[in-house]
């Protein structure tokens, strides 16, 4: 059977993120500081021990969430050099997949999320738009209600990540989606959650955004895939370069479809998931796409130890 790696997006990050494996491993500590030193600034600093308000701004949560999952990765590597079947990253994680398949140099994934957050906030200031996790909603229920409250208000709300059964994302204008959450359970929601995000990403009030993103990623160099990249617009693999960047263009203003992408790996043999980065929202989506699938997760020494232990004894089984 094969191995996927997978990476979370915005709304993982926490403060002190990333600290004990610093201390444990001097490969993720070298990450840390090759982020500062391509963006010509501390963003380790910000995520080692900054403030949640401030890491919570999309120009620096992004960069700050690749960074960190590429140093766990990193970590895992140097420990059992297990390298994936498949990568797939959830919204900003997806630069993080690249990185994994050897798309992406690091130090141009990290400078190239980090102008994905400027862009997407000028296209839609911190504050005026965000997101909710809508659970138990009927798809095409929930989907009437933005429609309707669209309609109503003249500000935008949508449907945006396709998660897993029983859980859907909006994001829009934040009036519209406050009124999401509260008119949530005329979808049959049993429950609405709003997310700890600064813009109202993947809705089409990114489409500058992704517009303007173009121009950065054509300016960037890519590499043929090592393997398998799962892209979030078609929950689909993709491999040639130029689809990758249209892929990474439209993702912006798009649904992210990440039970899609989960069952597509499944289906292509996919058995274990292993998560790198903050927190544990993958792993926890993963399991509700199929109870089949094994996963496990990197973030700290002892979820590295039991990533390991795991790989290991699935090695021997085989």
């Amino acid at each position: 059977m094969k191995v996927a790696f997978v990476f979370p997006g915005q709304g993982a990050q926490y403060v002190g993120m990333g600290s004990e494996l610093k201390d444990a491993f001097p490969i993720v500590k070298k990450t840390f500081e090759e982020a500062d030193d391509a963006l010509g600034f501390s963003i380790s600093r910000l995520f080692l021990e900054g403030n949640s308000d401030e890491l919570r701004l999309t120009y620096y949560a992004q960069p700050a969430i690749l960074t960190t999952s590429v140093a766990f990765l990193r970590a895992f590597w140097s420990e059992s050099g297990l390298r994936p079947d498949f990568v797939a990253g959830h919204s900003l994680g997806e630069y993080s997949a690249l990185v994994a398949a050897d798309v992406l140099r690091f130090e141009d994934a990290v400078k190239l999320v980090h102008t994905r957050g400027h862009l997407m906030n000028d296209a839609f200031p911190a504050g005026l738009g965000g997101m909710a996790a809508i659970l138990g909603a009927d798809e095409d229920k929930l989907k009437a209600l933005c429609h309707d409250i669209t309609d109503a208000t003249g500000q935008l709300v949508d449907i945006a990540n396709y998660n897993c059964k029983g859980q859907l994302v909006v994001s829009g204008a934040a009036e519209a989606v406050a009124q999401v959450v509260e008119r949530a359970g005329e979808s049959g929601a049993r429950r609405a959650l709003p997310l700890d995000v600064s813009g109202p990403f993947h809705s089409p009030l990114m489409k500058e955004a992704g517009a303007r993103l173009t121009d950065y990623l054509m300016a960037t160099s890519f590499a043929i895939p090592s393997c398998p990249v799962v892209a979030n617009v078609t929950g689909r693999p993709i491999e040639a370069i130029e689809d990758i960047k249209n892929a990474l263009a439209l993702q912006v203003a798009s649904p992210v479809l990440w039970e899609a992408s989960v069952l597509s790996m499944q289906k292509l043999g996919a058995d274990l998931f292993i998560e790198f980065g903050p927190g544990t929202v993958l792993s926890g989506l993963i399991k509700k796409v199929s109870r089949d699938l094994q996963t496990q997760h990197v973030e700290d020494r002892g979820s590295l130890d039991q990533a390991i232990a795991a790989v290991s004894l699935r090695e021997v089984c085989e």
